[in-house]
C-alpha cells in the first residue's frame, strides 16, 4: 500500500519545472498506475505547466484511469481556449474515455468549435458514450492492449476491407477510427503498412492517431513512415510528436537517427517528444540488450 507521503514525493516531481522532463513523464505514468483522489489532485496541478506535451499527456492519464473524479478539472482544461489545442483535444478525449455520459451535453457543445481537432474529438467522444449506452455491459478495453480508445474496434476481420475503411475519406470519422483499431488489433506486417498509409491521408487528428496506434503496434515495418512524418516541418506539430514517441516505442537501432535528428527541432512539442522518446527507447531496450556498432 503506497501512503500519502509516497504519493506526495511522486506528485513535488511531476509539478517541479526544474526537473527534467523524462522524469516527469515517469512520475506521471507512476500516479496513472496508483490511481485515487491524491493521484488525480498531483496530475490536476500540473495543468499549469507550459509544456503543451506533458499536460497532453496529463489529460490523457486522467482519461485512462476512467475516474469520475477527473471530470471537474478535465472540463476545465477543455473549455480554457487558452490552452493549446492539442491539450484541449486530449482533455475532451479522456471525458469520453472516462465513460460517464454526464459530459455528453459539455462535448456537444464543442462538437463545432472553431478548433478542428478539438470538434472531431469531441464529435468522437459523443459517438463513443453514445455506442456505450447503445451497448451496455462491453468492456471498456477489449483486445490486446490496455488503452482505453476512442472508438471499439470494428467487427470485420478481413485486412483488405480495414484498409479501405481506414482510408476512405468520405466515412465518418468514428467509422474509419474503428478500422484503425482493428488493424491494430490483429496486429503484423501488413496491418502495419496499411496503417502506416493513413500517415498521409485524413485530419491531423486522424493522421495523429495513426502514429499513436502505430506506437502501441511496435512493429519496424512502420519505421520508414514514421521517420519520414517525423521528418516533414510543415506536418501539424501534434502529428510529429506522436510519430517521434511511436519510434521511440518500436525502440529498434532504426529508431535512432530519426529521433536525434529532431532533439533540438524549431517545434518544442516535438523536440521535447523525440526526448522522451529516447528516454522510452532506453526502457524498452532494457539494459541487456545492446546495439549494433555504427
Amino acid at each position: 500500500m503506497v501512503t500519502e507521503q509516497e504519493v506526495e514525493a511522486i506528485g513535488q516531481v511531476l509539478v517541479d519545472p526544474k526537473q527534467p522532463l523524462q522524469a516527469r513523464f515517469r512520475a506521471l505514468f507512476t500516479l496513472r498506475g496508483l490511481g485515487g483522489p491524491g493521484a488525480i489532485a498531483w496530475i490536476s496541478r500540473a495543468f499549469h505547466d507550459d509544456s503543451a506535451l506533458l499536460k497532453h499527456e496529463l489529460a490523457y492519464c486522467l482519461g485512462q484511469m476512467q475516474d469520475s473524479r477527473a471530470i471537474p478539472v478535465l472540463s476545465g482544461v477543455l473549455r480554457d481556449t487558452r490552452q493549446e489545442p492539442m491539450v484541449r483535444h486530449e482533455a475532451g478525449e479522456a471525458l469520453g474515455a472516462i465513460g460517464n455520459p454526464q459530459v455528453l451535453e459539455l462535448l456537444r457543445q464543442y462538437c463545432s468549435d472553431p478548433t478542428v481537432e478539438v470538434a472531431e474529438t469531441c464529435q468522437l467522444a459523443v459517438r463513443r458514450l453514445e455506442w456505450l449506452q447503445q451497448h451496455p455491459g462491453q468492456p471498456a478495453v477489449a483486445g490486446p492492449y490496455l488503452s482505453v480508445d476512442p472508438a471499439p474496434p470494428a467487427e470485420e476481420r478481413d485486412l483488405g476491407q480495414l484498409r479501405e475503411a481506414l482510408l476512405d475519406e468520405t466515412l465518418p470519422l468514428f467509422d474509419r477510427y474503428r478500422a484503425m483499431f482493428a488493424l491494430r488489433n490483429a496486429g503484423g506486417q501488413e496491418a502495419a503498412l496499411a496503417l502506416a498509409e493513413g500517415l498521409r491521408c485524413g485530419s491531423a487528428l486522424f493522421r495523429h492517431e495513426v502514429g499513436y496506434v502505430l506506437g502501441q503496434l511496435q512493429h519496424e515495418a512502420a519505421v520508414p513512415q514514421l521517420a519520414a512524418t517525423l521528418a516533414h516541418p510543415a506536418e501539424s506539430p501534434m502529428v510529429r510528436h506522436e510519430c517521434a514517441e511511436a519510434l521511440g516505442a518500436i525502440a529498434r537501432p532504426s529508431c535512432l537517427a530519426a529521433l536525434h535528428a529532431h532533439t533540438a527541432d524549431p517545434e518544442r512539442v516535438v523536440r521535447e517528444s523525440c526526448l522522451v522518446a529516447l528516454d522510452m527507447y532506453e526502457q524498452e531496450r532494457g539494459p541487456f540488450q545492446q546495439d549494433p556498432p555504427p
